[in-house]
């Protein structure tokens, strides 16, 4: 009764004395990138709520295109005037770190994201329905998949603009979850960008049912993922006293010098350290799709639109292992010999199972799920590599790789039969020949996806391999050539499909695209050359961008 009368005369004294609670100081300049992305979703909702129904679709396209503009404008405002290098700094009273990781990858996810954008807006690929343009999304979500009202939402040409500020939301989260430097913004950011992800997942116009199972199958193993995060966190706040990744890692490194005497009896105590941060890796390792927490991979990229699909397998892992990096780098460095050998077989079975179990599926969706659970493996082995070099090879890795992944998805959407989109891989048979253009675009994604040289997933590779080596992780790299080479194996099998066998004759047709995807395609095969022909400058970029403020 004691403790609880103390507390509440604290409360009234400092209401009795408002001049005594500090008001919180917030830095709007150096977070303006978020800021600009999520003040235009929510610009995005009053316009489905007030502008006319026609007028919707330009008025969504045109604010997330210039928001995501802005907001990459603004982080290279923030790098031009140094604060990814010496201006570097923790802001928003400890919550959000300001500097050069957080910086390149908020750059990143912007690009990918207004790339994604231009394939959420592509209106040309599906023939009108009553001389109405239709896009990947259902017309009336919330109606029963073939139902009554779907039948009529088609027929006077409804449009689910939602998907822009959804898409906003769920970006504001992203460039929130690398730069998080506490645990409890790192929660609040994953469950920011999840929510809407998982809602965009069940927005295919075809196939709805399947669409829909892949939300749900999103959503629950999803919250597992947050719940395991969400008692890791408070483990680990069990151990330290404090959730700020500074507080924490000083507590694992030196001790607790204060101990407070409400956590004196929990503080120190290494079983509370060890299993928490164990249960905040798995929620990361979720994100990320590395195996054993890949299930949820196949399913949902399969079932999901396919923009969406591209959207969330770049800027979702962009972000993970942003956020993954920042924890291993910040929070645990002091624990690095006990999580060190846990994240060599993460990234060992990764690798491997990614690979192997690619070798098997027929569907291109699944193909490319199995492929991206492989490359995350891949990157792992720079995060192992614990040193400057291994920061800034897995942040080079993701930006060629997520504007791959984008093309690649981008390239899926044009192969078409009367079902929608054409994702048997057997009735990829034959394409070269029907239409040489898009399957060799299509082949310059693969081969950069197998790490074949002159391609960006060769100099990514190069770097996350060089960088593990130096660190003392060499049999990781023989697994990781290794993989790569399984690997290559199914990609060249898909390019030998379509260019050396014969055409069937009721095989599926390519779309001609309009100016938004051929754009997106065009993005994707000029990074991925440029990155692959020319790859110091970007390699250097990443360098300097490889320091954590602590």
């Amino acid at each position: 009764m004691s403790s609880v009368a103390s507390v509440h005369s604290l409360w009234t004294v400092a209401a009795d004395t408002p001049g005594k609670i500090p008001a919180p100081h917030i830095e709007y300049a150096q977070l303006s990138p978020t800021l600009i992305v999520l003040g235009a979703a929510v610009i995005g909702i009053v316009i489905e709520a007030f502008v006319p129904r026609r007028h919707r679709y330009s008025s969504q396209l045109l604010l997330a295109l210039v928001a995501l503009a802005a907001a990459f404008a603004a982080v290279i405002g923030l790098a031009a005037g140094g604060f990814g290098s010496a201006k570097a700094h923790i802001a928003a009273m400890g919550a959000l770190a300001v500097d050069g990781p957080a910086l390149f990858l908020q750059g990143t996810i912007l690009l990918v994201s207004l790339v994604a954008v231009f394939t959420f807006a592509e209106r040309r690929l599906d023939p009108a329905a009553h001389g109405h343009h239709v896009d990947s999304f259902a017309p009336q979500p919330a109606a029963v998949p073939g139902g009554a009202a779907e039948q009529a939402a088609v027929k006077a040409g409804f449009t689910t603009t939602e998907v822009f500020p959804i898409a906003l939301f769920a970006v504001g989260g992203m460039l929130v979850f690398p730069a998080a430097n506490d645990l409890l913004t790192l929660f609040i950011a994953l469950e920011v960008f999840s929510l809407p992800l998982y809602i965009l997942c069940a927005l295919a116009r075809r196939q709805r049912l399947l669409s829909q199972e892949a939300a749900v199958k999103y959503f629950l193993l999803g919250a597992f993922s947050s719940a395991f995060l969400l008692f890791g966190v408070a483990l680990l706040y069990g151990y330290a006293g404090t959730v700020t990744y500074a507080g924490v890692a000083e507590v694992i490194s030196d001790g607790a010098k204060q101990i407070d005497p409400a956590l004196a009896g929990a503080m120190g105590n290494d079983a509370l350290l060890l299993i928490g941060a164990a249960l905040v890796l798995m929620g990361l390792l979720f994100k990320v799709g590395a195996v054993p927490f890949h299930m949820w991979t196949p399913d949902v990229y399969q079932g999901a639109p396919t923009p969406v699909t591209g959207f969330m397998a770049a800027a979702t892992k962009v972000a993970a292992f942003g956020a993954l990096l920042r924890l291993l780098y910040v929070v645990l460095p002091g624990m690095r010999w006990d999580w060190q050998p846990v994240m060599w077989g993460v990234a060992i079975i990764t690798m491997l199972g990614g690979a192997i179990v690619a070798i098997t599926q027929t569907d291109i969706k699944r193909l490319l799920a199995y492929s991206s659970i492989a490359h995350a493996g891949f990157i792992l082995a720079g995060v192992i590599a614990t040193s400057e070099e291994g920061i800034s090879s897995v942040l080079f890795y993701l930006g060629a790789y997520s504007f791959v992944t984008l093309g690649a998805f981008a390239v899926v959407t044009l192969v078409r039969d009367a079902g929608g989109e054409a994702t048997q891989l057997s009735k990829w048979a034959g394409l070269g020949r029907r239409s040489p253009l898009v399957a060799a675009v299509f082949a310059v994604f693969l081969l950069a996806f197998a790490g074949i040289p002159l391609t960006s997933g060769f100099a990514g590779k190069f770097a996350v391999f060089k960088a593990a080596a130096q660190s003392g992780a060499g049999w990781l790299v023989v697994v990781g050539v290794l993989s790569s080479a399984i690997a290559a194996f199914f990609y060249i099998r898909v390019i030998v499909l379509m260019f050396f066998n014969e055409p069937k004759a009721d095989g599926p047709t390519v779309a001609v695209p309009s100016p938004l995807t051929t754009t997106a395609i065009a993005i994707g095969v000029a990074v991925t050359l440029v990155l692959g022909l020319a790859p110091q400058y970007f390699l250097d970029l990443a360098g300097q961008a490889g320091v954590f403020v602590r």
